[in-house]
Parts: structure tokens; C-alpha cells; sequence
């Protein structure tokens, strides 16, 4: 006698899921995991955010040092004076000039030493260990080598040069100008975009070297120049790398107060909005007009980072499509 074999019928129902073990996101574990964060949570808070909540409220109020028995509440009303102070509206189109000419000045300078230094030669190293330098010295102490070794009328490297010219074709009495009085914006111009060349170089440096090769000697072997290779195929690789440079550039040469403190000391058309608002806070006293000051420039420089971080974040999505 044979046992009917039973034969299983498909399930017309849901197939039940497998139960997926949920890790719980509280508890002692939890905390446990989250608790060496904390001294560095509270330290940035207490760093960053409570002196911006502090200027924050300091800049509705009319408050001046000089008579400290009159502070009251003005409300915005030191945001409508900032935007209507005449030496406020030319330290903007000073900074907006200032930044402008320094960016495009060492974008221009670093993709050219980075086009150098992508090639193979002796001593590549030491040339690029010497031309990162400048960005490594500290901003005061780069002011004052312009400032004194070089733009000093009388004992600066400038006028020594020129002096030693003007000897070896028989000129006794060359002339010795005065960098700083004669021209003090390209002055401190010059002073950041030696500062800064180094930046953007090790930027487009880092671009250059992303290259895929196979395509460059691919298009050589077409008969494609270098000048063809570098308008069609590097220049257009590079556009994010620039992007990226001229956006961080960007925001620290806006909030660049060193050079222009100590090559000029705001003078002759050189203040930019920081010096602006030191020059409000520790000389007018104004401690409420140059808090509301600072908030602007704190939501200004808020708006390039962003951009500057949708920079980066397609940067990263694009290298990581590639890979």
C-alpha cells in the first residue's frame, strides 16, 4: 500500500518578510557611543554660536561705550544705518574690488604654476615645497615681510633693486618711491595674491592630476596640439576645481583684515569691511552699529559657503561616478 504523496501548493498570499533586527538609537549603549562628542560639541557652541547669538543681540541695541548709562533697544535700527553709512557702502565696494582682483589674479598665477609643476623635472619637489611656502606663513607675519622687507622706500628690497639698476647704466640718483602711499590698493592686492597663489595652485594641481591619461595621448595620436588638448579636454575637466577655488577664495579674502591692518592701516581708500567694522567697535565705540555690521557679514559669508559646499558636494558626486 503506497502513502499519497502530498504536493505543495504555490502561496497565493504575501510572502512574510524576515524580521530585520533594529538596532535601538537610545539607551546607555547609545549615549555611551555619543558621549566623547560632547566636549567638542559644547566647545564649538560655546566658540561659535554664543558669541554670534551675543552679537546677535547687541546689534538691537543702541549702545555705545562712551556713555554706557544710555544703552536702550533701537530695534533695526542699526541695520538702517549700517545700510546707509557712506563709509560702509565704499568699504563694500572696496572689499568687492579688493577680493575681485585677488581671485582672478591667483587663479590666473596657480593654474599656470600648476601646469609646471604637472610636468616631470628635476627638482620638482623642491620647486613645489618653495612655491607652497607662502601660504604656510602666518598672514601678519606675510604683511609685514611686504611691508618692510620689500615696500620699505628705504631700506626695501624694491628700491634696493631698483638702485642697483639704475647703477649698472651710470644713474647715481634713481628714484625711490614709496610703494605704499603711491599705490596702496595694488599694494595689499599684491601682498594676498602672493599669499594665495599657492592655494589655488595645489587645487588645480590636484584637478590636473585626476586626468584620464589614456584620453590625452589618445587625442595626441589624432593630432591633436597642446594648445587643442588644453582648451577641449583640461580646461573643461578643470571647471570644478576652479569653481571650487574661486568660491573658497573667495571667502577668506572677504574677511581678510591682516593685510590691509598692517600694510595700511585702513588708509587711503584700502579699508574693507572688516577693518570697517574694527574701526566702529574699537575706535567710534559703536558697539551696536558694528554688531549689526558683523550679522551682515556673517549672513553674507553664509551665502558664498553654501555655494561653495554645492561646489565641493558635486565635486565629490562626480569624482565618485568616475571611480
Amino acid at each position: 500500500m503506497t502513502t499519497p504523496m502530498t504536493v505543495p501548493t504555490a502561496r497565493t498570499g504575501p510572502t512574510p518578510r524576515t524580521a530585520i533586527p533594529r538596532f535601538k538609537t537610545r539607551g546607555p549603549k547609545a549615549w555611551a557611543r555619543r558621549a566623547p562628542l560632547l566636549p567638542a560639541l559644547v566647545f564649538m557652541i560655546a566658540v561659535t554660536q554664543l558669541p554670534f547669538v551675543a552679537t546677535l543681540v547687541i546689534s538691537f541695541f543702541d549702545w555705545n561705550a562712551l556713555y554706557p548709562n544710555d544703552r536702550h533697544f533701537t530695534g533695526v535700527s542699526n541695520y538702517s544705518a549700517v545700510a546707509t553709512d557712506p563709509a560702509l557702502r565704499d568699504s563694500v565696494v572696496t572689499t568687492a574690488v579688493l577680493t575681485a582682483a585677488v581671485v582672478i589674479a591667483s587663479v590666473v598665477l596657480g593654474l599656470l604654476l600648476a601646469l609646471l609643476l604637472d610636468r616631470s623635472f628635476p627638482g620638482r619637489g623642491v620647486v613645489r615645497t618653495m612655491l607652497i611656502a607662502p601660504f604656510l606663513l602666518v598672514p601678519v607675519a606675510a604683511a609685514l615681510l611686504w611691508k618692510h622687507v620689500l615696500y620699505n622706500p628705504e631700506y626695501g628690497l624694491f628700491n634696493g633693486a631698483i638702485t642697483w639698476v639704475a647703477k649698472l647704466f651710470g644713474d647715481t640718483t634713481p628714484p625711490q618711491p614709496d610703494w605704499i602711499s603711491s599705490m596702496p590698493k595694488i599694494a595689499v592686492e599684491t601682498a594676498l595674491v602672493w599669499q594665495w597663489t599657492p592655494f589655488m595652485m595645489l587645487i588645480l594641481l590636484a584637478g590636473l592630476q585626476s586626468r584620464s591619461m589614456d584620453m590625452i595621448e589618445a587625442a595626441r595620436l589624432d593630432g591633436a596640439s597642446n594648445w587643442q588638448i588644453f582648451r577641449y579636454m583640461t580646461l573643461p575637466h578643470l571647471r570644478r576645481y576652479l569653481e571650487l577655488g574661486v568660491l573658497l577664495g573667495s571667502i577668506y579674502i572677504v574677511q581678510n583684515f591682516d593685510a590691509v591692518f598692517t600694510i595700511t592701516s585702513g588708509g587711503l581708500g584700502t579699508a574693507n569691511l572688516p577693518y570697517t567694522i574694527y574701526q566702529t567697535f574699537y575706535q567710534a565705540h559703536e558697539y551696536g552699529q558694528a554688531s549689526a555690521a558683523g550679522v551682515l557679514v556673517v549672513i553674507g559669508s553664509i551665502a558664498i559657503a553654501t555655494f561653495a559646499l554645492r561646489v565641493v558636494s558635486s565635486l565629490f558626486r562626480e569624482e565618485a561616478s568616475r571611480s
